[in-house]
C-alpha cells in the first residue's frame, strides 16, 4: 500500500521535504539571533549612557566626530549663546511638550546646538527663559545629528519661524548664518528650571524596525516549517486514499467506467441517467 513512496515523484517530494525543514529551522535560528544581538545592544547601550555620565567631560573637538563608542560621552565647550530656537513634537516621560535649543558660538566660528531643557504644551516663545549672556561653559552628553523621520524625529515642514523639527547640521545651516557642528550635545541639568533631557543610545543600537522585522521573519521560517509538514500529510493522505480506491475497484478507467463496469453512476451501460429537476426549479 506504501509502494507510492519509492516512486520518483515521492522520492523528490521527501527530498524536499528533508532538505527545507533544516534550512528553515537555521534560518529561523540565525534571525532570532540576530534580534537577541539587538537586545543585547540596547541593554549595553543604555548602560552605558549611564556610565559615561559618571565620566570627566572632555574637550568638544576631541569627541568628534560623533561615532557609536563617542555618542553620550561627556562634553564641554565654551562661547557666547546666540540664536535660540524650539523644537516641537518632543516627549518627555509620555508627556507632550519641546526642547529649548540654544546655539552657541564657540571660538571655532562654528556654533554648537545645547539643548537647555524641556518645556510641556505647545511651543510658545513668550514662555521660554532666556539664554544667558556673557562667556559661558556648557556640559553634558553628545549626540549625534537626527534624522527627520527616524526615531521619532518629526519631518514635517512649515514650521513657524523660530522653530525647527530636527536638531542636525543639515536643517540648522538653513536658518542661521554661520556653520553648525554635526553634533549636538544636552545639558546633565536644564537651565533656568527646565527638565533635563536625557541622552538616547546612538543609531542602530535600540529596539528599532529593524530589530523586530528579525522577529517577524524567525516566525515566518518556523512557520514554514509547519507548512511544509503540514502539506507533506496532506499529500500523503491523499495519495493513500487513492491507492485504496484503487484496490477497492472505485478508480474510474480510460472509458470512463470502475472497476464494476459501471460509469459510476450505477446503471451498467456507460449512459448517465436523465437529470431529474429539482423541486425548486421554475
Amino acid at each position: 500500500m506504501y509502494r507510492f513512496l519509492l516512486t520518483p515523484r515521492w522520492w523528490g517530494i521527501n527530498v524536499f521535504l528533508l532538505l527545507s525543514i533544516p534550512f528553515c529551522v537555521f534560518m529561523g535560528s540565525w534571525q532570532l539571533g540576530r534580534f537577541e544581538d539587538r537586545v543585547d545592544s540596547h541593554r549595553d547601550a543604555e548602560a552605558r549612557i549611564a556610565t559615561d555620565k559618571r565620566e570627566a567631560a572632555r574637550p568638544l573637538d576631541d569627541l568628534l566626530p560623533v561615532t557609536k563608542a563617542t555618542s553620550g560621552k561627556q562634553a564641554t565647550a565654551s562661547g557666547r549663546y546666540d540664536t535660540q530656537l524650539l523644537v516641537p513634537d518632543r516627549t518627555l516621560d509620555d508627556k507632550d511638550g519641546y526642547y529649548v535649543l540654544a546655539l552657541l558660538r564657540t571660538d571655532t566660528g562654528r556654533a554648537l546646538p545645547v539643548v537647555r531643557g524641556w518645556l510641556p504644551g505647545t511651543p510658545d516663545p513668550a514662555e521660554v527663559p532666556a539664554a544667558p549672556t556673557g562667556e559661558v561653559t556648557v556640559t553634558g552628553a553628545l549626540q549625534a545629528s537626527e534624522t527627520p523621520g527616524s526615531n521619532g524625529v518629526s519631518a514635517r515642514g512649515g514650521l513657524p519661524q523660530g522653530q525647527t523639527a530636527a536638531i542636525s547640521s543639515a536643517s540648522l545651516v538653513n536658518l542661521v548664518e554661520y556653520d553648525v557642528y554635526d553634533a549636538w550635545i544636552t545639558l546633565n541639568r536644564g537651565d533656568s528650571g527646565m527638565r533635563a533631557v536625557p541622552a538616547t543610545a546612538p543609531g542602530g543600537t535600540g529596539l528599532d524596525l529593524k530589530a523586530f522585522q528579525n522577529l517577524g521573519y524567525t516566525a515566518e521560517w518556523f512557520a514554514f516549517v509547519g507548512f511544509v509538514i503540514f502539506m507533506w500529510f496532506r499529500l500523503f493522505r491523499r495519495e493513500l486514499e487513492f491507492v485504496r480506491d484503487a484496490e477497492l475497484g472505485l478508480v474510474p478507467d480510460e472509458d470512463g467506467t470502475d472497476g464494476n463496469g459501471t460509469d459510476g453512476t450505477g446503471t451498467g451501460n456507460g449512459e448517465r441517467e436523465p437529470e431529474r429537476s429539482s423541486p425548486s426549479a421554475v
